[in-house]
């Protein structure tokens, strides 16, 4: 089944164009990560799929349904959740009214089961956090709210292997529970060894779309390590 179907996407911000007519299918259920290097537009498609940048050309379905103009509000209603590179918490606030505000007044107990370095942080404002435990409270809503679909930028960025493993792990572990991921990640590697598919996108284009083990193997214009932030 598929979840996601962008056709043509371009999209950009004021005259500079960072997305050149992608297309991208995403399959229900999937972990799909997306790679390549500085620039190639990662962060644009995502916020395009989230609905936070307006595609200037281009299609989104959802589902099925045409989703192109769907406020990114609606989205979020209806099950998208974007966790964006700054983390997406409330810095000023506790960890538990964080916990709280994700969990929309339910049980909490999820995300410190999962994260067990929270429960002990209850009482800490959530932006005296360290860089990987801001990105695990970030991480606890997806898990505290179970969305539909799940995109991920940078969900490694800055953070040891250790503290990015077990986000990374995190992840596949809610596609493998019915959740579409899609991940921009700077761990090319460790992404691929998680993937169910991968797209590269360089210079606002997709270069490479398949499954991770065609990508290992070497794919033209595509040079290793792929290493690299959007």
């Amino acid at each position: 089944m598929i979840e996601l179907e962008l056709h043509g996407g371009r999209a950009g911000y004021g005259p500079v164009e960072a997305l050149h007519g992608v297309d991208l299918v995403v399959a229900t259920g999937s972990l799909t990560a997306l790679l390549g290097p500085n620039g190639a537009g990662k962060t644009t498609l995502l916020s395009v799929l989230a609905g936070i940048v307006r595609l200037r050309a281009g299609s989104l379905r959802w589902q099925g349904k045409d989703v192109t103009r769907l406020s990114a509000a609606r989205r979020v209603r209806q099950g998208m959740l974007l966790v964006p590179e700054g983390r997406g918490t409330f810095p000023g606030l506790p960890v538990v009214e964080n916990l709280r505000v994700f969990a929309r007044g339910g049980d909490h107990a999820v995300a410190t089961e999962a994260f067990p370095v929270l429960g002990e942080r209850l009482q800490q404002r959530a932006g005296s956090l360290s860089g990987g435990e801001q990105q695990m409270l970030a991480m606890s809503r997806a898990l505290l709210q179970r969305p539909r679909v799940l995109l991920l930028d940078e969900l490694s960025s800055g953070l040891a292997p250790q503290v990015a493993a077990q986000l990374l792990a995190t992840a596949r572990r809610l596609a493998d529970e019915g959740t579409t991921v899609l991940l921009v990640e700077q761990y090319a590697d460790e992404a691929l060894a998680l993937a169910d598919h991968v797209h590269v996108l360089n210079r606002g284009s997709v270069v490479f779309a398949g499954e991770p083990g065609e990508l290992r193997d070497g794919v033209p214009g595509v040079t290793r390590p792929l290493r690299a932030s959007s």
